[in-house]
């Protein structure tokens, strides 16, 4: 269910629910969001099994795609699996196809012809969100309990704050926030510092999560919180796995309405964290 909902906000109108009982799904591939030449349309069924026991059954579904083309997509397919086995694999697929893709669009093979178009559909989809930036204030407030303070990080700088368009959906709002952290101590004053605006304060839930690349290690270190929004956080983090983003903290706060609005709130919840990230 995480990964589905993910890969929903991840693609938007490219992905789509063929049928929710049975988890058929399928995603319009491009080479490109400009000027596509290549689509293709992968047609994937989840099993019970899937993912740590079995793969899904697919289907790769273009006019131009037969014979060798096929078989070597195919074979590229199954070694993601074979690489990934018992993980979610759907994201490393769709992506192993747009470069495909990408590979045919940059060589000298020859476009598809013009069956092409009536595949095409309108790529833009209006996403011109505006990002603000809270000026650095030196005000301290209570350390948050999820991590201890480290006196040698204390006059650690403040990352730049950005800040998402907010969704509303009866009478709830979601809205996200982002900023580039490396280290946990600035995890800590970035999330002080958004408690500093009473609005920001005042949400019902301030779900977030955050990945951070230890080189030295070559580990992750992340970590997610709910914050009364029950496993909101955890599926903020898997879409943030999902899309590979590190040394990053996405905060999502959401002002309740009292409508209840069931699993629609995560997928508010993650559009919006998808929204930011891609600005």
């Amino acid at each position: 269910i995480d990964e589905v909902e993910a890969l929903s906000s991840i693609y938007g109108e490219d992905w789509c629910v063929v049928n929710e009982d049975e988890k058929i799904y399928c995603i319009k591939i491009n080479d490109s969001l400009d000027q596509p030449k290549w689509t293709l349309c992968l047609q994937v069924i989840l099993p019970p099994g899937y993912p740590t026991a079995e793969p899904p059954i697919y289907q790769l579904n273009a006019p131009w795609l037969r014979g060798q083309d096929y078989m070597e997509l195919a074979n590229s397919l199954e070694e993601i699996y074979v690489q990934n086995l018992g993980e979610s694999i759907l994201y490393l697929w769709v992506e192993k196809i747009r470069e495909v893709l990408r590979e045919k669009a940059l060589s000298s093979d020859p476009e598809p012809g013009i069956k092409k178009t009536s595949e095409e559909v309108d790529e833009g989809d209006g996403d011109d969100f505006l990002l603000g930036y809270q000026p650095i204030q030196e005000d301290p407030i209570k350390m948050l309990n999820y991590i201890t303070s480290e006196s040698q990080e204390v006059d650690e700088e403040l990352p730049s704050i950005h800040h998402g368009n907010p969704i509303t959906d009866r009478r709830s709002t979601f809205q996200a926030h982002l900023a580039p952290v490396v280290t946990p101590s600035q995890v800590k004053r970035v999330l002080e510092k958004l408690y500093e605006n009473k609005k920001i304060a005042s949400a019902t839930h301030n779900i977030y999560a955050y990945r951070i690349y230890c080189e030295d290690k070559q580990t992750f270190l992340q970590d997610c919180e709910d914050d009364g929004e029950t496993a909101a956080g955890g599926r903020l983090l898997h879409l943030m796995q999902i899309l590979n983003v590190h040394n990053v903290l996405v905060v999502v706060s959401r002002w309740y309405g009292g409508i209840l609005l069931g699993p629609d709130r995560f997928k508010h919840i993650n559009n919006c964290a998808r929204n930011v990230l891609v600005e």
